[in-house]
């Protein structure tokens, strides 16, 4: 079992004496003794440099003054920022003599050694190095000095690898000149250099690497699973068997759909309103805890959605592809207006009818009878067509009810596809029947929620702070400048109604482009979501007091397996009264039940168990998010850049977005595309930032002027651009702007074709929509 120094920390709080096998467990180092020996190695280093004390055979953490923790950023020129994870701390300056070789990206201790003056930041050096961000590197590979060196693609990492020959590379001469994704086996020490052994080949450049292999290896993505997983998989039981019913609702012959990858969704119209049913297919059943497939489970944590591949975190269970199969339901009963009455949570077992695409459940909301190309085979009967339309229906009452921010737009970013990354409703534009789906599984997710944190049972929710002020600031002066008035009813803090409030301006604009363009920065703004312990805010879905977890998608989330095995405990070991004598207990898997319980629900050895697992669990799932924005970000960067690196010398029309002092940033309408127009790309004039009365800066971030002529580039002008230039790897576009023989901006109907040409083929390109979970 691999653990780093950041991992074995995190098990040492309050100045608690804590035994070594108390952290293997912790760890799930279990029997293997050669990671017991690596963790006896890491106690008695940590104790020698004075991080821990050890008392009797127990080890305490020491917390002294002047240390802090950040994760290191570095420049191409070597120095580097400690940056704290404390919002608003200050960033600490370390100089390369003062790095103890830690690397870019590292999560280091650091000790201040000068305080900051002024504008000064203040500097350290790095104490220990806690956690390694680069165990692999894509690199390229050369001989010199008679030994094989690899050259990290990332020019922050500035040092060689020496490169070590092993079973799958024995000669390393066919790698020279190449670009390889290498493993390192062990960093550098003292003064010799990193040593690595080639995982993989790839091609003879970047440019020249399929995108997918890129980010997988840049990212070290796991992308096949263990035989004992894959054995255990296969061996799963297909279909419902009698024995498995038992203690369970037998929903088979309700009439249920599923449409992409969402739970299976079944309404029907009564006297009051709606009785809604959101079937979760119920993976802890099948996935116990430290079972082979748990085990896998837990090294991805979560699914990774690249485009059209799809790193899953389980592997295929076949259990799940037949029509019948175990599920957790979420039965919720509503009213005419959609609000919601009551539910009841229970295990069930449900037959699916049909399983849509997204695409083939709108052309049944459009009318249309084109064939599902996924499942041409499939008929679709009217009781599934009537279905469909219910679930947009009530998809749409719910949507009125709810004060969460829903964004349509023509496409939807690749890590927007899952509401799990921001927690915000988008909508594609063609796509409206998703929209509703998700309406849906929200839902389930805060019945989830409710029941649990009325219970007090041991959970993790999702937390979404608002977006930085910084960026609500930039995002309110664009708005401006298009004519749009966007003053807060908090200066100082941005609230639902005020976005709400914009949005309908922004929905008005006569410009499309303009539109689009402002709701994909808003987008951008927002938070990823965190998991937490306790329940917080939700910004993005508006809610501010009431709790919310993510419960209906096991089999992609690690977070939501752990939902579903709570609900499984509570409703196996759960305390439906506080004594036995008393005759009548509450049902614990109905709502009916809140405000009734008084008592501790869970057995106080299962609680504390379940305490301290989610507390173990919790950091290492927002780091599988974060690493999944990251990656599916740089897929969106590679592929945009290879888009751009083909219409070299193109002319597009776009939208200034920011203004800096070295230039200003186009995003290019339709493409939604961003690039820089350099301030030395503007050869007609000499610009500058305007002055007042002589005394600094006027509006520094709005507005370029041209020293001689006076022409300015404003944020928020519509301006042509051409593609001068583009980096593949960084995924930066170099634009210049483009003027007529008389200085002026020139809105050629041409470009407006080759614009429109361009959206074609980007979008034929980059068509995931069926990415939605």
């Amino acid at each position: 079992m691999e653990f780093s120094i950041n991992q074995l920390l995190d098990n040492f709080s309050d100045d608690k004496l804590v035994t070594p096998k108390a952290i293997e467990k912790k760890l799930g180092i279990g029997d293997d003794s050669k990671s017991v020996r690596r963790l006896q190695v890491a106690l008695d280093a940590l104790e020698k440099i004075g991080v821990l004390e050890k008392d009797k055979g127990r080890y305490r953490r020491i917390h002294e003054e002047g240390l802090v923790e950040g994760r290191l950023r570095c420049s191409s020129k070597g120095f580097c920022f400690a940056i704290q994870d404390v919002e608003g701390a200050e960033d600490i300056y370390v100089r390369e003599s003062r790095l103890s070789n830690a690397w870019n990206g590292d999560r280091v201790l650091v000790r201040v050694t000068k305080d900051g003056v002024r504008r000064r930041s203040p500097e350290g050096e790095v104490r220990l190095i806690l956690e390694r961000s680069n165990p692999t590197l894509l690199s390229t590979v050369k001989f010199t000095d008679d030994s094989y060196r690899a050259l990290p693609l990332d020019d922050r990492l500035l040092f060689e690898v020496e490169l070590v020959p092993d079973e799958e590379t024995p000669d390393l001469s066919v790698a020279v000149g190449k670009l390889v994704h290498l493993e390192m086996v062990r960093f550098s020490l003292g003064n010799h250099l990193p040593l690595g052994r080639i995982l993989q080949i790839l091609g003879d450049d970047a440019e020249s690497t399929n995108d997918i292999d890129l980010v997988c290896c840049k990212h070290n993505l796991p992308r096949r699973f263990s035989a004992k997983a894959l054995t255990a998989a296969a061996s799963l039981p297909r279909g419902v068997r009698k024995a498995d019913l038992k203690h369970r609702l037998d929903l088979r012959k309700t009439l249920t759909v599923r449409i992409g990858n969402a739970a299976a969704i079944s309404i029907a119209e009564v006297e009051t309103g709606w009785e809604l049913g959101v079937h979760i297919p119920d993976v802890a059943t099948y996935v116990a805890s430290g079972s082979p497939l748990d085990l896998e489970a837990q090294k991805r944590l979560r699914s990774f959605f690249l485009g059209d591949t799809v790193l899953p975190m389980l592997p295929e269970m076949n259990v799940f592809n037949q029509p019948e199969y175990l599920t957790m339901s979420v039965l919720i009963k509503l009213d005419r207006e959609g609000n919601m009455l009551s539910f009841e949570i229970q295990p069930s077992a449900v037959l699916v009818r049909a399983n849509l695409s997204y695409q083939r459940a709108q052309q049944i909301l459009d009318g249309k009878v084109a064939v599902d190309e996924d499942a041409p085979s499939q008929e679709i009967d009217t009781e599934v067509e009537e279905l469909v339309h219910l679930i947009a229906k009530v998809g749409t009452l719910l949507q009125n009810q709810s004060n969460a921010i829903r964004l349509v737009l023509p496409q939807i970013p690749s890590q927007e596809a899952d509401e799990g990354v921001r927690g915000l409703t988008v909508i594609p534009l063609t796509l409206q029947i998703s929209g509703s789906v998700m309406e849906v599984m929200i839902l389930a997710n805060k019945a989830i929620a409710s029941h649990l944190h009325s219970l007090a049972v041991p959970s993790i929710y999702l937390h979404q702070i608002p977006p930085d002020q910084g960026k609500v600031d930039d995002w309110t002066k664009l708005l401006e400048s298009i004519g749009i008035a966007s003053k807060l009813e908090n200066p100082e803090q941005l609230q639902i109604a005020d976005l709400h409030r914009i949005l309908g301006q922004v929905n008005q604009l006569e410009q499309e482009a303009t539109r689009d363009i402002l709701k994909y920065l808003l987008l951008s703004m927002f938070k990823t979501n965190e998991y937490v312990l306790t329940p917080a805010m939700h910004f993005g879905l508006g809610l501010i007091e009431q709790p919310y977890v993510h419960g209906v998608f096991p089999q992609n989330h690690y977070g939501d397996l752990l939902i579903q095995r709570i609900l499984h405990t509570v409703f196996e070991e759960g305390r439906d009264r506080r004594s036995i004598r008393i005759k009548d207990g509450v049902n614990l898997r109905s709502s009916s039940s809140h405000g009734q319980v008084n008592w501790s629900v869970l057995p106080p050895e299962t609680e504390r168990q379940l305490i301290e697992d989610l507390e173990a669990v919790v950091p290492k799932l927002n780091q599988a998010d974060a690493l999944y924005h990251r990656s599916i970000a740089d897929l969106d960067g590679l592929r945009k850049a290879e888009f751009m690196r083909s219409h070299t010398g193109g002319n597009f029309f776009g939208i200034i977005t920011s203004v800096q002092s070295y230039g200003f940033f186009v995003e290019i309408e339709s493409l939604l595309v961003e690039g820089l127009v350099h301030v030395s790309s503007l050869k007609d004039d000499w610009y500058e930032f305007p002055l007042i009365n002589g005394k600094g800066r006027a509006r520094a971030s709005t507005l370029l002027v041209g020293r001689r002529s006076g022409r300015q580039y404003c944020l928020g002008d519509r301006v042509e651009v051409q593609v001068k230039g583009v980096d593949y790897y960084r995924q930066q576009i170099d634009l210049v702007a483009v003027v007529n023989s008389e200085g002026d901006r020139d809105p050629s109907n041409t470009t407006e074709a080759n614009s429109e040409s361009a959206l074609a083929e980007f979008s034929e390109a980059n068509d995931d929509s069926e990415t939605l979970e």
